[in-house]
């Protein structure tokens, strides 16, 4: 099978296409052919070295922890899923990732892709999605009337964000910036804050939750944000438990979790057109497309997620 690998850690010229085995499953795995992956920062840090502590691979690694496609082969135990499912799924952590024509998954971390979704959208989701409903979910406690501030609204996480908190009925206020107004607003948004002209800490007040992406004088400015036993998640830097205490919050640090029926939550939502996928980029599955896929997603001004098509 084609893959689009890195055999050490550097620079985007790094990512190049090799021709590899299908990899074997486990008992309790489904084997994917994948039809779509996406782009997430988690990929192009761990090309950059920055996680190698954390996530010690053997090379050659195949980076790409989103998945959508078609069940090819199950192993021995599963009784979830057959061969010819539509499915989608964040997998684990491992060196096959899936940037590959096919791909390993456990079967506790897949769901069933409805059949109204097209791969490319559904494997936009399942690492920003599920990033996005375990903040608000498991850590904020989001229900109907809360208010709630998601920066950076544009973004993978920030998107999902918005529509999960308008879902479960929360009045939701989000950063971006003034060119993505229209379409951000079209998620739904019930404020929105143009960071390059207003401060999003002297509009704002009396919130219940903050998802903090970006961390650092944003995620500094948001506790002022917050009443009295608010709580404040971050995907991107731990939170000071010293102002959080001054403020009187909690605040925490999410790293997100695999998980199967989360995932299916989220599929439930897109079935019924309450959760979408803005797919803002597309690129050809080849060295030269995904060196320009983490180009873009390096940047910080992607809009929506990067798709990379697969099988078609």
């Amino acid at each position: 099978m084609k893959a689009v690998v890195i055999e050490a850690y550097g620079d985007k010229d790094q990512l190049v296409e090799k021709q590899g085995e299908v990899p074997e499953i486990n008992a309790d795995q489904v084997l994917v052919e994948v039809h779509a992956t996406s782009i997430n920062p988690i990929d192009w840090k761990l090309r950059e070295g920055y996680l190698k502590e954390m996530l010690d691979f053997d090379f050659p690694i195949t980076l790409g922890w989103d998945v959508a496609g078609v069940v090819a082969e199950t192993g021995a135990i599963v009784t979830k899923f057959k061969e010819g499912d539509r499915v989608f799924a964040r997998p684990e952590l491992t060196r096959f990732g899936t940037y590959a024509e096919y791909a390993p998954v456990d079967e506790d971390l897949l769901a069933h892709l409805p059949d109204s979704i097209p791969f490319e959208e559904g494997a936009a989701v399942p690492l920003a999605g599920l990033t996005a409903r375990q903040c608000l979910v498991d850590v904020g406690n989001v229900a109907e009337g809360d208010r709630v501030l998601i920066h950076a609204g544009s973004g993978g996480v920030g998107s999902f964000a918005i529509q999960i908190a308008k879902a479960r009925g929360a009045y939701v206020a989000a950063t971006a910036s003034g060119e993505n107004e229209v379409w951000v607003k079209a998620l739904g948004v019930d404020r929105f804050i143009n960071y390059e002209m207003e401060n999003f800490h002297k509009a704002l007040e009396g919130f219940d939750f903050v998802l903090d992406t970006l961390g650092g004088e944003v995620q500094e400015n948001s506790y002022q944000v917050l009443k009295q036993g608010g709580t404040l998640a971050s995907i991107v830097q731990k939170p000071n438990e010293d102002k959080a205490a001054e403020y009187g919050v909690t605040a925490a640090s999410v790293w997100l979790q695999p998980d199967g029926e989360n995932l299916a939550e989220l599929a439930e939502l897109m079935n019924k057109g309450m959760l979408t996928a803005v797919v803002g980029h597309r690129y050809d599955f080849s060295q030269t497309g995904l060196r320009d896929a983490h180009a873009a997603s390096e940047s910080h001004h992607a809009k929506g997620k990067i798709v990379i098509p697969i099988h078609s």
